[in-house]
């Protein structure tokens, strides 16, 4: 068994190891110009007020200390980290999904982050890069959607190199420096990555080679072809973590796939996204659940007879800081299959 206060007091120890790293971080020097998603974007000071369309980006600004920064946050996912609840409560929340372009600008904003390009990007649905720049209002978006990423290809885009958590680590850096907050943004990263070493430490044992899984995050509707993980998206990064296969082979974010195609390759372990949003009735894990335990064809999936169905949060799912949680919850399903499988 393994002892959890030990790791927890490891990691502490190694971030404490960083702090007097961390508080050399250089002071940022404005102007400064970031390349950010294939554009410049120049900063003549630290932001006032920020717009923040994607819990990933708000909870990193809210990591970084910068809450009485933000006017404005949309797009969540799940209910925010219990620390920052307080905080969170009173900004004002713009939509739960897909805020309008005036809504944004009715925060007059001096910076808008975005967790995803479809949102504000070429062909934003929120608004393009363009219009904000028309009005002097810098876009930043995050790395992890864009770096080795084609988001021209419909849908949410398509992977040409596989995520990691590095892109984290760089939209923490960047943000850090845009609000001359680095000796923070330096002690964030370090604690993450020394959190993901431990997460990786506790399954290091944990052999998923031979274990197949689907990671099915939402349906437009509960019985048409699900939104499922490609083979390089964060669900593939927390697979790979465990030598677990996924059995989709698409590049795609999401793509859709159908469930006589999924139920052929009738995978070991059901991953099903867990989430606060309704933007879908399939957004709602227990409906998921009966789906597959009542459709004639998923319910004669293994995976689905045997009940190896693990809920995952489904910001560990997308690639954000708690794609690190997702790589333990697995580690527990992987553990569970192989148990089972020996008597």
């Amino acid at each position: 068994m393994i002892n959890l206060t030990k790791q927890n007091l490891a990691v502490g120890v190694f971030a404490a190891g960083l702090v007097s790293f961390a508080q050399g971080a250089q002071a940022t020097d404005y102007p400064l110009t970031i390349e950010n998603c294939g554009r410049s974007v120049t900063f003549d000071q630290a932001p006032e007020r920020v717009v923040s369309l994607g819990q990933s980006n708000t909870e990193i600004l809210y990591m970084l200390g910068l809450a009485d920064r933000v006017v404005g946050t949309a797009v969540w996912f799940n209910p925010v980290a219990e620390k920052f609840r307080d905080a969170n409560a009173k900004i004002p929340r713009l939509a739960d999904n897909d805020p309008s372009f005036e809504s944004v600008l009715g925060q007059k904003p001096d910076l808008v982050t975005n967790q995803y390009q479809w949102h504000v990007g070429p062909n934003g649905a929120v608004g393009t890069i363009s219009q904000f720049s028309e009005l002097s209002i810098p876009v930043y978006t995050a790395p992890a959607d864009c770096v080795g990423k084609d988001n021209t290809t419909g849908g949410d885009g398509t992977r040409l190199d596989a995520f990691s958590m590095d892109l984290i680590y760089q939209t923490i850096t960047e943000m850090a420096q845009i609000f001359d907050v680095e000796d923070r943004g330096e002690k964030l990263v370090a604690d993450l990555k020394a959190r993901e070493d431990v997460a990786r430490a506790r399954v290091k044992n944990v052999d998923g080679s031979g274990i197949s899984a689907l990671f099915w995050f939402s349906s437009a509707e509960i019985d048409v072809d699900p939104f499922v993980a490609g083979q390089k998206g964060a669900p593939a990064y927390i697979a790979n973590a465990l030598g677990v296969t996924n059995v989709i082979k698409s590049d795609d974010e999401w793509p859709k796939v159908g469930w006589e195609t999924i139920a052929r390759s009738n995978p070991d372990i059901i991953a099903i996204g867990k989430m606060e949003r309704r933007r879908f009735p399939a957004d709602d894990w227990e409906m998921k659940v009966r789906f597959l335990k009542s459709d004639p064809v998923t319910s004669q999936m293994a995976a689905v007879r045997n009940d190896r169905i693990v809920v995952l949060d489904a910001m560990s799912m997308n690639p954000t800081i708690r794609t690190i949680d997702g790589i333990e919850k697995l580690a527990d399903a992987v553990t569970r299959f192989q148990a089972s499988n020996s008597n």
